[in-house]
């Protein structure tokens, strides 16, 4: 499908894209921070006035919500959308960039707590009127990490390309997409939703403005090592075949050496008169193969789950409620 191709040299309606869960304390916080750059931006001509934040609550325990409509009354600028239910980070921004999809020229996506630094928005600004159509904000370093998460991030990176997973080094979900890429992602239907994976399969002109890391301004993170690894394992069962290939390779390899011990034991047993009970061997066999075949099954049933949770067509997101 064609779309019609921006116009960069004039001022853009900007988007700011926000998913919430549990920042009722970030917010208050973020929200003058976020409003200080759109004016500053809007005034030296680079993007429009009608620019405005888009807040996404996604189904927070605390009154996030009820922030976002004191936030909007003070200023409407602050739009807000809450989901009928908790969906995770990935499908609440999903569901802000297709409620600004028809309201925007440019959005840009990041997250409540200030960490991806916001002063990077005018650099990716200056990149979109370029004709730069998406524009990754990437960490220049990761010194302020601890060594345990600078080492595992760096692991899940070289994991996932590994396992044929072609993902932006560094890069989280900060990030500008023109009006043209935003349409093209809405048409990727797939319920598994890794926007760090569907994005740069968009195509069009990219860029990358690199920034620093900032410690978060309130609150907890919301992205322990548990979740880091779910959504590593998201994202490779869902545009990567290539572990169930290896299952394959290994399943040659188990066989081929499953030859050369059958070879052994039969000249040991008929022709050496060699044999021995073997208990070691066996039980090392048993537990190893046990092993593997296992770790087998689980590969081929995650990617059954996500053919299952595919087929069903199920709505990715509900939205309960909006200030607008």
């Amino acid at each position: 499908m064609k779309f019609d191709t921006p116009d960069f040299s004039k001022p853009p309606v900007l988007a700011l894209v926000i998913p919430c869960y549990n920042e009722s304390e970030a917010l208050p916080i973020t929200a003058p921070v976020l409003f200080g750059i759109l004016d500053r931006l809007a005034a030296s001509g680079q993007i429009d006035g009608a620019s405005y934040i888009l807040c996404i609550d996604d189904g927070s325990r605390d009154n996030t919500w009820q922030v976002i409509g004191e936030l909007h009354a003070r200023d409407p600028r602050l739009k807000g959308i809450t989901l009928a239910h908790n969906r995770g980070h990935q499908f609440a921004l999903l569901a802000g960039l297709m409620e600004v999809i028809d309201r925007c020229d440019a959005a840009i996506s990041l997250d409540a707590d200030l960490q991806d630094d916001p002063e990077a928005i005018a650099g990716m600004i200056e990149e979109y009127h370029k004709g730069k159509e998406v524009v990754f904000g990437v960490r220049s370093s990761r010194q302020t990490d601890t060594r345990f998460k600078r080492n595992t991030a760096h692991a899940f990176y070289s994991f996932q390309k590994m396992m044929g997973l072609e993902t932006v080094y560094d890069h989280a979900d900060y990030r500008l997409m023109s009006n043209r890429a935003l349409k093209v992602l809405a048409e990727y239907g797939e319920t598994n939703i890794f926007l760090r994976g569907i994005v740069p399969q968009i195509g069009f002109d990219t860029a990358v403005v690199k920034y620093e890391r900032n410690p978060r301004v309130a609150g907890e993170s919301k992205y322990p090592l548990s979740k880091m690894l779910s959504l590593s394992i998201d994202g490779i069962t869902s545009f990567s075949a290539r572990p169930m290939r290896w299952i394959f390779f290994i399943g040659m390899l188990s066989f081929a050496a499953t030859l050369i011990v059958t070879v052994y034991v039969l000249i040991s047993n008929f022709f050496l008169h060699r044999a021995n009970a073997g208990w070691t061997s066996i039980m090392l066999s048993i537990w190893g193969l046990g092993s593997l075949i296992l770790m087998s099954i689980g590969i081929v049933g995650e990617y059954i789950g996500k053919i299952f949770a595919e087929v069903k067509h199920r709505p990715r997101f509900t939205v309960k409620d909006t200030v607008w």
